[in-house]
């Protein structure tokens, strides 16, 4: 007799810790089932802040950081449009990029990208005194009949960021063929 009361005792103990659990579990489902509620309240209220107009391999451009170098560009250059100011944007960021790998380091991305500039595209261009000759008979009349050696160093220094811009346009083109880049915001 005392162990069957001694059973029930336990089984209502049993009873009652089932109860408490089923008890704490409701608790618990039902906070989180609140948080849950509220957090989906709070990101359906959301504000849109800024979007990514590109991807250029692990890093991305922003539609505020586009703008911003838009207006800042279009002070100096007033005809370029937003696509241009993208594309440069892009390419800045291979430039940068394929610097870093190099490991060259400087203060600012100014100095990284004239030292990259020098050490990939500069290092390579010669201009022949033959090439700034032909230019210079070629366009005597733009002259207007200055001597040759006074305008050599000029011709020389045209020709030289001529070819530098060439060079660099294939530069760039081999760097976004090997890279992953993406536009996600076409026409702006």
């Amino acid at each position: 007799m005392m162990s069957e009361m001694f059973s029930m005792k336990r089984r209502r103990g049993e009873t009652e810790n089932r109860r408490l659990y089923c008890v704490r579990s409701i608790f618990v489902f039902c906070l989180l089932f609140f948080m849950l509620y509220a957090s989906l309240l709070t990101v359906s209220q959301a504000e849109l802040i800024d979007r990514v107009v590109a991807y250029v391999n692990d890093r991305v451009i922003t539609l505020s950081e586009l703008r911003e170098t838009y207006e800042r560009t279009q002070k100096i250059q007033p005809d370029i449009s937003m696509d241009e100011v993208l594309n440069t944007m892009i390419n800045r960021l291979l430039l940068l990029s394929d610097a870093r790998r190099l490991k060259i380091e400087a203060k600012t991305d100014e100095e990284v990208l004239s030292e990259y500039m020098e050490l990939k595209v500069r290092t390579f261009i010669r201009v022949r005194e033959e090439d700034i000759e032909d230019y210079y008979k070629k366009n005597e009349k733009e002259f207007a009949g200055a001597a040759y050696e006074s305008v050599r160093d000029k011709i020389e220094d045209y020709l030289t960021e001529k070819e530098i811009n060439r060079l660099l346009k294939v530069h760039i083109a081999e760097l976004r063929a090997k890279a992953y880049v993406k536009i996600v915001l076409q026409g702006l």
